[in-house]
């Protein structure tokens, strides 16, 4: 007869095995893998691969599905790793190249963990800490990106995919639509755009255009996942028994579906994160926190316009705080305003952008606006990239670091609200807009809204 104690731990152990029936697991759609899926996923650093994605490899290899990973970055510009990691900080830039190697190998372990070798492995070698700010000014004729640490303006690893790569968002776009075209992916999981790292941001908008571009080759579905949100996730530290809930910024604005991981592959995913070992050793708990019984993936909709209707609201209407607000004084503080609605629509040629910001604009308030177009037959490099700063008194307007003249864009603004009206032709007749607002107070960058998809319905599309 079976004692009822022993009855006990097994249910226990049931719960855990198969996490979807456990009474405490969110009520997500279940991300489904079939036969004939190709599973790339991208990550802007080793190490995301598996903390946001490593039940989901199990998953595809299990089922004996083609795998690929790609990484932006080699992750070499994170100082605070190698500094507990080697002991000592690491300044000259060819030990930063060093550091950077030292990741190459850790994921190389961790893919052994999860049961992949080297040849399903990918790395770009873009700048850690510079993939957004090339998305946002390093393109065409603009010079390349500097990496801060690295101190090059060029891919430096030797096995990299393309070597001496130039830090530009030509050469990143070139890339990843290389490995989209080769690879021919059915399922993509990619980093979140509303993720706070910048790499993580860089590489969604990159990978989007890139599948725009191959639009007619492709169609792969995609599984944006979240790794770099404040106060996320909670709690903190080694709870595998506990499922990851979405941030509340999110409700109502993000679809989310989620990979239920069973036991085995908890522990395997814990072994693979352990093996990124300067990363592990810098911050455990922090790591720690995704070797969860779940894996969420999710992504805003895409905004949809048609000439003189209605305003469509943007699918988030309030900013991320940015930790760089604990740069300022409490008088700063004070200022820094969120913005309470924002609006699109398409009016008489013109995409018009409302924004109602919580207070009035204040003197040392910046807000820029980005604005970049795309159109399936021009080269996205060649696009109007619209760069808008909104002062406390008047506004400047650049398109790939050119100054244009400032009545190009009409401007009716009031105390704590402002509607900008830019020419369809302005931003080169777009099928596709992809558009952010930041907020800076003393040139320190505090707020910003996450990039939106806008796709246009227009006579010309």
């Amino acid at each position: 007869m079976i004692k009822r104690a022993d009855f006990l731990v097994f249910i226990l152990f049931f719960l855990w095995l198969y996490p979807a029936v456990a009474s405490d697991q969110p009520g997500f759609p279940e991300v489904e893998l079939t036969a004939q899926d190709r599973v790339l996923i991208m990550a802007p650093h080793p190490d995301d691969e598996v903390l946001g994605c490593a039940g989901i490899i199990q998953k595809a290899l299990a089922a004996k599905l083609p795998v690929k990973i790609v990484f932006l970055t080699y992750g070499d510009n994170n100082e605070w790793a190698f500094l507990l990691y080697r002991k000592h900080p690491v300044f000259v830039s060819r030990s930063v190249q060093g550091m950077g190697q030292v990741r190459h190998d850790e994921a190389i372990a961790a893919a052994k963990e999860m049961g992949l070798s080297a040849d399903n492995l990918i790395f770009l070698g873009y700048p850690d800490f510079g993939t957004y700010n090339i998305w946002l000014s390093h393109w065409g004729a603009a010079k390349a990106f500097k990496s801060m640490l690295t101190k090059v303006r060029a891919v430096p690893y030797s096995n990299a995919l393309r070597p001496d790569a130039a830090y530009k968002g030509d050469d990143i776009l070139k890339d990843i639509e290389t490995v989209l075209s080769d690879f021919k992916p059915t399922k993509i999981f990619l980093s979140h755009p509303g993720d706070h790292n910048g790499d993580h941001r860089a590489l969604y908008l990159f990978t989007r255009v890139a599948l725009w571009d191959l639009k007619g080759w492709m169609q792969p579905q995609l599984y944006p996942y979240l790794i770099h949100f404040k106060n996320w996730p909670l709690p903190r530290g080694y709870r595998p028994e506990m499922s990851i809930e979405p941030p509340g910024f999110f409700d109502e604005k993000v679809d989310w579906s989620a990979d239920n991981l069973a036991l085995p592959d908890v522990e395997q995913k814990e072994a693979a994160i352990r093996a990124h070992r300067s990363q592990y050793k810098s911050c455990p708990g922090y790591l720690s926190s995704f070797i969860r019984r779940n894996e969420l993936f999710g992504d805003y909709s895409v905004i949809k316009l048609i000439p003189d209707a209605l305003p469509v609201f943007f699918n988030e209407d309030e900013c991320h705080q940015l930790p760089t607000q604990e740069q300022l004084t409490d008088t700063q503080k004070a200022g820094v305003l969120g913005i309470e609605r924002r609006y699109v629509q398409l009016e008489k040629g013109n995409l018009v952008l409302s924004m109602r910001f919580s207070r009035p604009l204040v003197k040392g308030l910046g807000i820029t606006v980005y604005v970049f177009g795309f159109r399936q037959d021009t080269d996205f490099v060649q696009m109007p990239k619209l760069r808008i700063h909104l002062g406390f008194v008047g506004h400047s307007i650049y398109d790939r670091g050119r100054a244009l003249p400032k009545n190009s864009v009409r401007l009716v603004r009031s105390s704590r609200e402002v509607v900008l009206y830019i020419p369809l032709e302005l931003l080169g007749t777009p099928q596709r807009i992809l558009s952010s607002v930041t907020a800076s107070m003393s040139d320190v960058p505090v707020d910003w809204v996450s990039w939106q998809i806008i796709e246009l319905f227009t006579a010309n599309k």
